[in-house]
């Protein structure tokens, strides 16, 4: 099928180059000359472990190609995603900017059938308000159906949850949409993962509740971490405990620093906006909301706990990215952290095996370092932020020879306190 992804951040492309992987042709369209004249030069503008390699193989396939050109891309398919942005905006909503003009030039440019679909997180009602603005904007009457499509991709494992998805939502108010659809994700039907088809609000309403659901099990984790500091339990002994019960199940019970990125901290806000406009109180998300950014802010007294005075001295990051295996930097913890040092006078370096480039944008008076241990020369307190792989096993002797104090805080709970103690760390981690 000739399928055009409007959009090409960390969704479009993921979805565009997964297709065409699934022998789909694809053109991807953004208004962003820049970052198409990159693709086309065989860059890819974001870190997402195995996607280059998948858009080199379809780009050689002449499978997958990139443009500005809104009226070739437009009219080049049968099935258009809208994979833009829909950022938070100063009340809490998401801003659904980049979506109306998206199906405006949808509108103008169309000259026959086609299937539109909401690959972006929007909330309820979103897919009404793509119809009207399309067909607002036609030239002449043309036939045209809107789907809700959402995507539960996993930066850092984008590639492969699309591939191999637990299962694909599908929400239409059309026999022809839907089996446009079923054409389109004919693979994953013969590979036994099943293709959900409601309608189109439940659609939109199952993306916003997963993810909720998921940032709602991290704050409850998070809780409970500050209780078990306080009583003397252990957090991960209480994670494992639990996930073996089959009814919670092991997955994102994780204590921490907090969650980030675009999605979880977006979607909640999102949700509960939605549910304000309906007169719904949806106080255990706003809990979520506010538990999550108050332990962004827990590492501090953690930090001060070890070294009491921070004015002037140097205190050294492992990982900035808000998780692992991505560049992405949105809502991360990392940039709370650094805020706050800065406004206690610490000296802040940094090392992030991918997202330093993304840090520079959201920084200040941050020393950027390109070797693990060469950021830890003279600091008097290394903490741990992200818990990339190359973290997980280092030299205790090596970092306590280059660093001024032997002090580490541990954001992610990467390292068995008694190892760390016994190699003469003075050692703090979250809810143990």
């Amino acid at each position: 099928m000739k399928v055009t992804i409007i959009g090409t951040g960390y969704v479009g492309l993921v979805v565009g180059a997964c297709l065409a992987d699934m022998g789909h042709e694809i053109m991807c369209l953004d208004i962003d000359k820049k970052k198409i004249d990159r693709l086309n030069k065989g860059e890819v503008p974001i870190y997402e472990p195995g996607l280059k390699s998948v858009i080199e193989r379809n780009e050689a396939d002449k499978r997958i190609s990139f443009t500005t050109d809104k009226e070739k891309a437009i009219n080049f398919a049968e099935i258009i995603f809208l994979a833009v942005g829909t950022p938070q905006a100063k009340d809490g909503k998401a801003d659904l900017t980049y979506i109306k003009q998206a199906a405006a030039d949808i509108g103008v440019h169309m000259h026959d059938y086609k299937v539109v679909v909401d690959k972006s997180t929007v909330p309820v009602g979103t897919a009404e308000i793509v119809r009207g603005i399309i067909k607002k904007n036609l030239k002449k009457p043309v036939e045209f159906d809107v789907v809700s499509n959402p995507e539960f991709l996993r930066e850092g494992n984008a590639v492969k949850d699309f591939m191999s998805a637990d299962r694909v939502v599908v929400g239409c108010d059309s026999e022809k949409a839907k089996l446009k659809m079923e054409k389109l994700y004919r693979t994953f039907v013969r590979t036994f993962r099943p293709i959900i088809f409601v309608d189109i609000k439940s659609a939109e309403m199952i993306k916003y509740a997963s993810n909720c659901m998921l940032a709602t099990r991290i704050s409850f984790m998070n809780e409970i971490a500050r209780l078990c500091e306080k009583v003397g339990a252990d957090v991960k002994k209480v994670a494992a405990g639990m996930g073996f019960d089959h009814r919670i199940g092991p997955f994102f019970l994780q204590a921490g620093i907090g969650y980030g990125g675009s999605c979880f901290p977006k979607d909640v806000r999102a949700l509960v906006q939605i549910g304000e406009e309906n007169d719904v109180d949806l106080k255990i998300l706003k809990t979520v909301d506010d538990v999550n950014e108050e332990q962004k802010k827990s590492l501090l007294p953690k930090i001060k706990k070890l070294v009491p005075n921070l004015k002037g001295k140097k205190i050294a990051l492992w990982g900035l990215a808000f998780k692992p295996k991505t560049d992405d930097m949105r809502e991360a913890p990392a940039l709370v952290i650094i805020e706050q040092l800065q406004k206690e006078g610490a000296k802040v370096a940094a090392f992030d095996p991918v997202a330093k480039e993304s840090a520079k944008k959201l920084t200040k008076n941050v020393e950027f370092i390109d070797d693990p241990y060469d950021v830890l020369k003279g600091a008097h307190c290394l903490v741990l932020v992200t818990e990339w792989d190359e973290f997980r096993n280092f030299s205790y002797e090596r970092a306590k020879s280059l660093m001024a104090e032997p002090n580490l805080v541990d954001g992610r709970n990467v390292y068995e306190p008694e190892d760390l103690k016994e190699a003469g760390f003075n050692y703090l981690s979250i809810g143990r």
